[in-house]
């Protein structure tokens, strides 16, 4: 078996693929444009899909009050500063970062929709 993607159920797929689209890299491999709004959206590498959707059928956590060493989503990166700035300029809002005796720098944000978004730079990057 391979992964093939994790799904969310959130407040607003539809504005939030846009977002991630627009802000974060990724790109609709798939793409819904009536409810429930569904989007899978591919990384650049393409090696990881993100699903969402906005569907009454369950309830929509509220996502803001999790804390975000529970649950969170990362992306790889090689200037977390930067990209911290243009995603908060974007909406996102910071919940603070941690930089590592080996180098490595992680960066806690929250998109929009009070989602945590991880950004990384690994001294050791994943494979």
């Amino acid at each position: 078996m391979k992964f093939e993607h994790v799904g969310l159920n959130v407040p607003d797929a539809k504005a939030m693929a846009d977002w991630l689209i627009r802000h974060a890299g990724m790109r609709a491999v798939r793409r819904m444009d009536e409810p429930p709004h569904t989007a899978f959206l591919a990384d650049a590498t393409g090696r990881v899909v993100l699903e969402i959707y906005t569907n009454p059928k369950a309830p929509i956590p509220d996502y803001s009050r999790e804390e975000p060493l529970r649950y969170h989503f990362a992306m790889a990166t090689d200037d977390p500063g930067a990209d911290k700035e243009r995603l908060v300029a974007a909406g996102a809002a910071l919940v603070g970062e941690d930089r590592f005796d080996d180098g490595s720098w992680l960066v806690m944000l929250r998109d929009p929709w009070g989602i945590p978004l991880q950004l990384c730079k690994r001294a050791t990057p994943m494979p």
